[in-house]
């Protein structure tokens, strides 16, 4: 599966509605660390059908970073049943980012 972009339009579709965990990636294209986690992203998108990876900009979707209190990026958020179950703020290897979906 690919990544997809979440916005504040379509997320109570692409997120809360979703029957899979959802990894949420605030992220901005200026951000070095946030480019730094894309690839494996990238690669876990490629690589699971049980999860969604979402990617919200946070430049272009302040209501939704505000929403859930960003502050730093990158910020990773997994959610469950519509609900945030894991949270990591900055650069993490792909292992870890896969560790916070398996909690």
């Amino acid at each position: 599966m690919s990544e997809i972009t979440v916005t504040k339009a379509n997320f109570d579709a692409l997120v809360k509605g979703n029957p899979k965990p959802v990894l949420l990636d605030f992220w901005a294209p200026w951000c070095g660390p946030c480019r730094m986690v894309a690839p494996h992203l990238e690669a876990i998108a490629r690589e699971r059908e049980d999860v969604v990876i979402g990617k919200v900009n946070v430049d272009e979707e302040v209501e939704l970073a505000a929403m859930f209190g960003i502050v730093s990026i990158p910020t990773l958020l997994v959610m469950k049943n519509g609900r945030v179950t894991s949270k990591a703020v900055g650069y993490l290897p792909q292992g870890d980012i896969e560790a916070l979906l398996d909690r």
